[in-house]
């Protein structure tokens, strides 16, 4: 064996018995998702888990019983390390004994392959420090028995070859290929990481998917937009105070990332906290520009950064993926005026065919771009078609009655009316949101294939949202304006700009967090999900297409 590789968790090897992929993706790329699954074995290996009982100085020498929880053992000949949860036996005669939380399989060989190689791969350990393993016992908490199982010829050249399997397919750039139609996918916790049946559908080796089962949301972001507020950890939960004194209060565990607008204050304590867990923290400006995140050590996967470096030093592939995403954009932007269009004495009822007709050939036009610089000017002016029809969209009573929501185009740096405003403030949320989502997969949203690099500019989450701005961005300020969400009064104009007020910035927050929890149907896959979850799974097919197992990258688009 190489001894500069690291050693191989006995576990992982389990794991690729079980699905190599999935080896592959936790061992090498660390990647990891909790399941209902993997929470109930933590906690039923939390007394094992535990370093206890009697162990011996050396093997062999001592002639007592041996009861040792805990006992962690590598070897570099066999490549391998572990944490054995039981070590049994007397003198120089052990047994190791693996905890599994479940039932036993009633199956000839009294356990599946995985759990029998795992135990097995625990006794080569002990025989390369001096004991005498020839048998094994899985222990399943949920029936309470005791399976025994041998050491043979077969088995222990079953696991050895699972260890060489894994060491030569970690060495390799990509993952295995994902299982195909194969029921273990359904109860894996990585299933919404490795997204098999979307692989297979779009590499034209399956008909149909199974539809992914979407987490339920029960976190939510913490915004805290007063610019004297303090955040603190108290416990298992964040305090918000202003002036000392506490305003409210939220468990962690209900908390899906924090929101700081302005000069809000956060202790050291609770960003720790918040690291642990994950839990991303963005800094807005109090006008509502982006200003930057920070998430822990950030995602492990160094391959993945690598295959997007390499891809945006390519011409021919930034080219095909710009096009993509601004084809989507335009056609989304066509229906979101088809859908939305008001009917008014200036503009008939329904959105123009000649406006529909243009926006579709911006669309063609922008499908046969021959470089960035031609798709940027097709861009333009399909934008400049959109905004110059985007009070179309507008409610002619609600504008009537509420006043100030005339728009004739887009401004900006800094808006100059309560629309431009808030269009500015629903594209920073929108630029947080895939910062967000891209760092939480590993990719770097810094690395764009259209948007020129910037210092600070996060070039590949303004790329990713491209489709997105109609939907959601565009979405929610229409469906704010027209629903009275927001009016005249809730926004500030002086020489310097327009901008919304702290009570019409809760009131849009509101709005742009009810457009990302809304459910869409996924136009290639067809299965449900929200918005929020969306921009995840569209992440992680990038990383699919840019590691080379999707030929191309499928864009959204709604009918």
């Amino acid at each position: 064996m190489n001894h500069t590789a690291p050693l191989i968790p006995v576990r992982i090897v389990n794991e690729y018995v079980y699905c190599p992929r999935l080896a592959y993706m936790m061992w090498v790329q660390g990647e990891f998702a909790h399941s209902a699954d993997t929470v109930e074995g933590k906690i039923r290996h939390k007394r094992v888990d535990k370093p206890g009982g009697r162990h011996p100085e050396t093997a062999g020498e001592d002639t007592g019983e041996i009861h040792a929880r805990s006992v962690a053992l590598s070897s570099e000949h066999l490549g391998i390390t572990a944490k054995i949860d039981l070590v049994e036996g007397q003198g120089r005669k052990v047994q190791p004994v693996d905890y599994k939380k479940g039932k036993r399989p009633h199956v000839a060989a009294g356990a599946y392959a995985p759990e029998r190689v795992q135990v097995c791969a625990q006794g080569l350990l002990l025989r390369e420090h001096g004991f005498e393993a020839g048998s094994g016992i899985l222990y399943f908490a949920g029936s309470r028995e005791r399976v025994r199982v041998e050491f043979d010829e077969a088995l222990v050249a079953e696991t050895t070859r699972a260890i060489e399997g894994l060491r030569t397919d970690s060495a390799k750039d990509k993952p295995p290929p994902p299982l195909m139609d194969s029921p273990k996918c359904a109860r894996c916790s990585l299933i919404g990481i490795c997204l098999p049946d979307e692989i297979g559908f779009l590499a034209q080796q399956r008909e149909d998917i199974r539809p992914i089962y979407v987490r339920t949301e029960n976190a939510f972001p913490l915004y805290v937009q007063s610019p004297a507020s303090y955040v603190r950890k108290d416990g298992g939960q964040l305090v918000i105070e202003e002036k000392r004194e506490k305003i409210a209060e939220v468990r962690l565990k209900d908390t899906s990332q924090v929101v700081l607008f302005g000069y809000c204050g956060m202790s050291t304590p609770a960003l720790h906290e918040c690291f642990r867990r994950q839990l991303p923290v963005t800094y807005m400006s109090y006008g509502g520009w982006f200003i930057g995140h920070g998430m822990g050590t950030g995602h492990h996967n160094v391959q993945t950064r690598t295959a997007q470096y390499r891809a945006s030093f390519n011409e021919q592939t930034c080219l095909n993926l710009a096009a993509g995403l601004i084809q989507a954009k335009i056609q989304n932007c066509r229906t979101l005026l088809r859908r939305n269009w008001k009917a008014s004495d200036d503009a008939g009822d329904k959105a123009p065919p000649q406006l529909l007709g243009a926006l579709k050939s911006d669309m063609q036009q922008a499908g046969r771009a021959v470089s960035v610089q031609t798709l940027l000017g097709v861009e333009g002016s399909a934008a400049r078609r959109y905004f110059e029809h985007f009070v179309f969209m507008i409610s002619p009573q609600k504008n009537e009655e509420t006043q100030g929501f005339d728009f004739s185009g887009r401004n900006r740096r800094p808006p100059r009316d309560p629309v431009n405003a808030l269009l500015s403030f629903a594209y920073a949320m929108l630029v947080r949101e895939w910062t967000v989502a891209l760092s939480a997969v590993g990719l770097d949203p810094y690395r764009g294939f259209y948007h020129q690099m910037r210092f600070g500019r996060p070039a590949l989450s303004l790329d990713m949202m491209e489709p997105f701005r109609p939907l959601v961005a565009d979405s929610t300020v229409i469906t704010a304006i027209n629903n009275g969400e927001v009016s005249k009064k809730d926004f500030i104009t002086t020489a310097f700009g327009c901008n919304l007020s702290p009570r019409g910035r809760k009131a849009f927050i509101a709005a742009f967090e009810r457009r990302l929890s809304q459910e869409v149907t996924h136009p290639v896959f067809g299965y449900r999900l929200s918005y929020r979850r969306l921009f995840e799974v569209q992440a992680r097919l990038l990383i699919r297409y840019l590691t080379g197992e999707v030929k191309e990258y499928p864009t959204f688009v709604t009918r």
